[in-house]
């Protein structure tokens, strides 16, 4: 806005158009462009790698190009929080970060290239760089054209002029439904607002927006006050800052920023504990439009403001028609006076207060992830002295996250006012606060007790603050109170607690083996930027919601069961049909041929077996009237016995799908009884939801003749798709044509769940005739489509004092949901790559998939193995636990060492495996880190160190030898261009980059003369789906023959004219009659399986690699940070090490998000609770960790695949889990210090509440036992 004169980053989906009067909006088509010029933001994303779907690659570009324009030269540190409200699915934000980077002021410790840090530098040996022409830069900065703020867009005159010249007026907007008012004086404001008690006040829309999308809220009258200059006010006073209740908290920071560097610190506590909470506060995008005075009014339980505002007696002002008061805002939730906000009253501004001497204010959260995450549990507390001693004078404790609102701890603070501030105190204030703060039970799931035991953590963190200042600035151990000997001050041990973790800028190495005797021509092996990394970050990328609205286009919206297990009795759709816009109700009787939604044979009855069930659709002119009308669809159920919902409940009713898989090598038996020692146990592993970045997605367009239709669709297997529509419409599939440029991501979760709702939007568009575009909102899309499969592993090992593992007996039990999907076949897979890295003589192992009453589990990068080698490892480390050897011990006693066989009895050489172990080893420093987490384990009581390191052997195959089998067309043209297409899909992976690769090596001509258009079924018929890391295996063998095919033809002319261009030859075959046009194919693996025998070769080479992850964490909140990862990955020869490297740390980033956050919770109903980035957090900046390094291992060849590589898109996930292990080491640490018995069961995801559960000491045990003293664990 021309006002403000400064750039703002926003949420498109959250900023209402009507607010946008007077502002400039630039959009990342604005930015930049191929057709004009690339924006230097966008080349770098581009060029650094930092897009691999691209679905994000927008909003990360508007981030920093913000940022810039604000700040030409950022540093670190501003970078960082730019991005914090973003999120990639895809990266794992390294390549991303490594663009950002090259615009920062750098200091000379840091290679702006590589990103080598001086600590992982000094972990090189220096013989790797010299052996083998070691490469550690995968973009050159050379390339970069410069930033020059000169050149950047300037705010349009015309609004200028609007902004100076027009005299302001109250601007009316309306709608079908609605009004939208925004007044310019507070008169008017207080006038309308008595003339509409009920209308929401909006500025940021972060409340309003939500409840409107989410929840069906409905508001005919919104009043937008932020033009407002009586809202807008910031005034400095003689006792404190006033801040207008419509002004952002971005602006609130700023503000607060600048006051704490001009005034003495004395006077900035307050200011200093509000802005500790403003920086983790949502992301900049939403505290750019979300206002100070929403955040307070909201009264939002989960205010990470509300707490310390009133724990440090802010003031509000508030205003309504002939009237004005000011009241404290800590009566508001103290249950103080007359302390109710009247509707027709408005806040006008709030004013927060300077500390006084002898008063301290602190403010503390915890939240799912430490960044743009609602907090779980928040609080705010203040203590004012007696002059010069340490008697409390008064106090101040308020809460967030405990109950419905913020909450007062009233009784308490009056108990110990005109108390000694020591131990005594701490004792009485924990008990006396459990008391009196009641934490109800929650229905999403949050743990009563983790959330009591925060509120206790957080008193005594404030208590060791608090005592610390104390410390400075009152002579502390001569008041005849206290005694010196029960607590000598703040041991040495405490003092790190006191700093809460930080985001960094992360420092980065990526090792590859570069091939300096290669043709410059030959593009195999080199760091080639993504084929679409431009258009992605210009945003000209085309998915299926870009394509352009077709003639008379309708949309679609499906109405979902809310029973997890009934039968419907009636629909009522009569409400729906009267909604304006609405064509018609689609459901099972509109389906021509084969329905995919029955589960009985009598058409007139429906049962619904899970929650987010597609009953019907609605299709109606817009998306908004489609979602209206199927609000307003009315569905009666009988409700069915029994409901299924756990892994537990399967197995107590017997419900399975069969078959069930087993796999037994050796004498189990037997072995039991001469092992030295046997454990037993379980561990528990949560789902995962696919969070691709773009949901599922489907235009369905009738081409009006021979009912043809052309489908485009976000899948990974457009025949699947052809085929299930053709079954579903009773047409053959040679008409239906199914397109696929590219896929926002997909990681498995786009494979027959992308069928199934194709199929309703062709069922639709064929009824109606019309185009029918159907987009899953992101809610739908996690209500309806299933994850990753929640596991369960019982496992009884049998092992020698010397470490060595002898037998093995484990049952997996997945949760399949309610319909087969791939659940059988994903328990198979659990079991044949189970063993992971290690040789056990004797094993048992049984895989179950339980039938339950949630939506269908389905496949899932990783397949299977990412849990059941989690269950392994888990009994890795206790066998280690048991034996007193260090895990990695453990592992390296019982890892494959010489050619083998699996326990299926194929062949196995661990060569690489071994060293890919040694160098991780060496690379990370592990012993020497090691040896220095222990000493600051030591030296810290409240935090602690944790190191692991854990080995990989992924089987690559797909078990069966038409699933592997591939075909490709070439076509050449006269100009000598040649169009390539082939059966892969593009989803972040750069299959098309190097299947271009491919072809520019085999034709001998540069990646530039050659194009990819789309995967489709009219070029290549029945191809296989892109899955299991198998694209450019496969693929590109296909590639290769073709090429090699149309090289044979073109050979004689080459003979003849040997110095001839591509194009003389291509022009000369023209004229010779040769064809310029040839498919190529492979036949696929020959791989097999024989399940009777226990045997057989189902996978065709491995991969290995190892990762070592340190991590530090916080014993009072159980919050972590990653500190360093350093992988090694045997991955062959790689085709494009960019692209490989980028997958790598994608999938280990993913693998962070399964085993340590990602949490999915469902009501005792089955209706999944965590539907949305809200409520499911991912990875983001904030959880990477600060030093990672990538090393591909060297000389490795496969003569399996095309070019010597190997498919790496889901090995690297599973290393995830030596983050996992990390945490245990650091939680073991941590009980061996408190004298805690050694056997203990972390499940995963491995979150913040399990490690403070397991991190127990007193005021773990104060609340589960609500009685006890604070003794040693607490004072030292």
């Amino acid at each position: 806005r021309y006002i403000r004169k400064k750039h703002y980053s926003a949420n498109a989906c959250l900023l209402p158009i009507c607010c946008l009067y007077g502002a400039a909006v630039t959009t990342v088509e604005g930015v930049g462009s191929t057709e004009t010029r690339v924006h230097p933001v966008q080349e770098r994303l581009a060029k650094c790698h930092g897009s691999q779907c691209g679905f994000c690659s927008p909003g990360m570009v508007m981030s920093i190009y913000t940022l810039l324009r604000n700040y030409p030269e950022p540093t670190p540190e501003q970078m960082i929080a730019a991005l914090a409200g973003n999120l990639c699915r895809c990266t794992g934000y390294r390549p991303i970060l490594d663009a950002c980077k090259t615009f920062c002021k750098v200091s000379s410790s840091d290679d702006r290239n590589t990103g080598l840090c001086p600590l992982v530098a000094n972990s090189l040996p220096l013989l790797v760089f010299f052996l083998f022409k070691v490469s550690t830069s995968l973009f050159s900065i050379d390339e970069f054209q410069p930033l020059d703020p000169t050149q950047e867009l300037i705010f349009p005159p015309e609004l200028m002029r609007m902004a100076e010249n027009q005299p302001k007026r109250t601007l009316f907007f309306h709608g079908e439904r609605m009004t939208w008012i925004s007044p310019v004086s507070l008169d008017e404001l207080l006038d309308l607002k008595a003339a509409h008690p009920k209308a929401p006040l909006v500025v940021g829309n972060t409340g309003v927006g939500p409840e409107m999308k989410f929840r069906g809220v409905f508001h005919p009258v919104v009043i937008a006050p932020a033009r407002i200059p009586d809202l807008n006010v910031v005034k400095y006073t003689e006792d404190g800052l006033t801040l207008g209740a419509a002004c952002s908290l971005s602006v609130a920071k700023d503000v607060l920023t600048n006051a704490i560097s001009e005034f003495p610190e004395e006077k900035t506590k307050v200011f200093c504990a509000v802005l500790k909470q403003l920086r983790t506060l949502g992301g900049e995008q939403i505290r750019n439009v979300a206002s100070l005075g929403g955040n307070i009014i909201s009264r939002k339980s989960t205010s990470d403001l509300n707490p310390v505002l009133a724990a440090s007696n802010c003031v509000l002002s508030l205003a309504s028609r002939g009237k004005k008061r000011r009241i404290p805002l800590s009566d508001i939730f103290a249950g103080v006076g007359n302390n109710t906000i009247t509707p027709e009253e408005i806040l006008v501004s709030v004013h927060i207060p300077h500390s006084r001497k002898g008063e301290y204010v602190c403010a503390f959260r915890q939240a799912p992830r430490r960044e743009n995450a609602l907090s779980i549990t928040n609080a705010g507390m203040r203590v004012l002295f007696e002059e010069g001693t340490d008697i409390i004078k008064d106090l101040s404790i308020f809460y967030g996250g405990a109950a419905s609102t913020t909450v007062c701890a009233k009784q308490t603070c009056s108990a110990l006012t005109g108390r000694h501030w020591n131990e005594q105190t701490l004792d009485e204030a924990c008990r006396l606060i459990l008391k009196e703060i009641a934490v109800p039970g929650s229905a999403s799931g949050e743990k009563v007790d983790y959330k009591k035991t925060l509120i206790i953590s957080f008193f005594y963190r404030f208590f060791l603050e608090v005592l610390q200042s104390l410390k400075t600035t009152v002579n502390y151990f001569s008041m005849s109170a206290f005694d010196p000997y029960h607590y000598p001050g703040i041991p040495v041990e405490y003092g790190s607690v006191l700093q809460d973790f930080k985001t960094k800028m992360p420092q980065s190495i990526q090792i590859y083996q570069a091939k300096p005797d290669q043709s410059p021509q030959d593009p195999v092996g080199r760091p080639i930027m993504h084929q679409s990394g431009i258009k992605h970050a210009t945003g000209e990328a085309v998915y299926i919601d870009d394509l352009p609205s077709v003639d008379g286009e309708l949309f679609l919206a499906v109405v979902t069961s809310s029973r997890a297990h009934a039968k419907i009795v009636s629909i009522d759709t009569s409400e729906a049909l009267k909604v304006p816009g609405v064509f018609d109700v689609i459901s099972a009787h509109d389906v021509p041929a084969t329905n995919e939604f029955y589960y009985s044979d009598d058409p007139e009855i429906v049962f619904v077996i899970c929650v987010g069930q597609i009953v019907c659709a609605v299709v109606a002119d817009s998306d908004v009237h489609a979602k209206q009308a199927a609000a307003k669809v009315k569905i009666e159920y009988e409700v069915l016995e029994p409901v299924i919902l756990t892994i537990e409940e399967a197995i107590k009713h017997n419900s399975f799908f069969e078959p069930k898989r087993k796999l037994e090598q050796g004498n189990v038996d037997q072995a039991f009884e001469t092992v030295d020692n046997i454990i037993e146990g379980e561990i528990h592993i949560g789902g995962q939801e696919h969070f691709y970045m773009e949901t599922q997605s489907v235009l369905a367009v009738p081409k009006g003749e021979d009912k043809e239709m052309d489908v485009y669709v976000s899948t990974q297997h457009p025949a699947v798709i052809q085929e299930m529509v053709a079954a579903s419409l009773g047409v053959p599939a040679n008409r239906i044509m199914c397109h696929v440029k590219r896929v926002g991501g997909a990681f498995g979760g786009k494979l027959l769940k992308s069928g199934l709702l194709a199929s309703v939007a062709a069922v639709a568009a064929k009824k109606t005739g019309r185009a029918v575009r159907f987009i899953l909102s992101r809610g739908d899309d996690m209500l309806i489509t299933g994850g990753r499969h929640p596991f369960i592993g019982k496992y009884k090992v049998g092992f020698m004092n010397d470490g060595r593992i002898r037998a093995v007996d484990v049952n997996y039990y997945i949760n399949g949901g309610c319909t087969p999907d791939e659940s059988v076949l994903v328990a198979a897979v659990s079991l044949l790559k189970m063993d992971n890295a290690y040789k056990i003589p004797n094993l048992r192992c049984w895989a179950y998939a339980c039938k339950t009453n949630l939506p269908s589990n389905t496949a899932f990068r990783g397949f299977g193995f990412p849990q059941s080698a989690l269950v392994t490892e888990t009994w890795i480390t206790e066998v280690a636990d048991k034996t007193g050897l260090s895990p990695e011990k453990i592992r390296e006693i019982n890892m494959y060492k010489e050619n083998e066989q699996t326990h299926f009895k194929q062949k196995l050489d661990p060569q690489n495996l071994i060293r890919c172990w040694n160098e991780c080893m060496e690379k990370s420093a592990y012993y020497s880190r090691k040896k220095a987490a222990n000493e600051f384990n030591k030296q810290n009581y409240w935090k602690k160190k944790g190191i692991a390191i854990v080995p990989l052997k992924f089987p690559f195959g797909l078990g069966t030898r038409y699933l592997s089998q591939a075909s490709a067309l070439v076509h050449i043209y006269t100009d000598g261009s040649v169009l390539l297409t082939h059966g892969g899909i593009e989803m972040g992976q750069g299959i098309h980059t190097k299947m271009i690769q491919v072809a520019s090596r085999e034709l001998n001509i540069p990646m530039s003369s050659i194009h990819f258009c789309e995967t489709s079924t009219t070029t290549v018929p029945n191809a296989c789906a892109s899955a299991g890391s198998a694209g450019t295996d496969v693929n590109g063998m296909a590639v290769k023959d073709a090429c090699q095919t149309l090289l044979k033809r073109l050979q004689p002319i080459i003979n003849k004219n040997p110095k001839g261009t591509w194009n003389e030859w291509i022009k000369e075959a023209f004229e010779q009659s040769v064809s310029l046009s040839a498919t190529g194919y492979f036949r696929g693996y020959n791989e097999n399986m024989d399940w009777e025998k226990g045997e057989g070769q189902p996978f065709t080479y491995f991969l290995f690699g190892a990762a070592c992850s340190e991590v530090e964490i916080n014993c009072l909140t159980g919050d972590h940070k990653n500190l360093r990862t350093d992988i090694v990955m045997d991955i062959g020869c790689s085709i494009n090490p960019a692209v490989d490297i980028g997958q790598i740390e994608g999938a280990f980033v993913q693998g962070i998000g399964l085993y340590t956050m990602e949490e999915l919770k469902y009501s005792p109903e089955g209706v999944l609770y965590t539907r949305g980035p809200d409520q499911y957090k991912i990875p983001a900046v904030c959880d990477i960790p600060e030093q990672f390094s990538v090393s591909l291992l060297s000389s490795s060849q496969n003569p399996h695949a095309i070019y010597a590589s190997k498919g790496i898109g889901e090995a690297g996930l599973f290393l995830g889990c030596s983050v996992f292990f990390a945490l245990r080491d650091a939680v073991t640490s941590v009980r061996n210090e408190r004298g805690l018995k050694t056997t203990f069961v972390l499940n995963s995801p491995l979150t913040a509440e399990q490690i403070r559960a397991s991190c127990a000491d007193d005021f773990t045990e104060m609340v589960t036992e609500s009685w006890g003293g604070v003794c040693s664990s607490v004072s030292g």
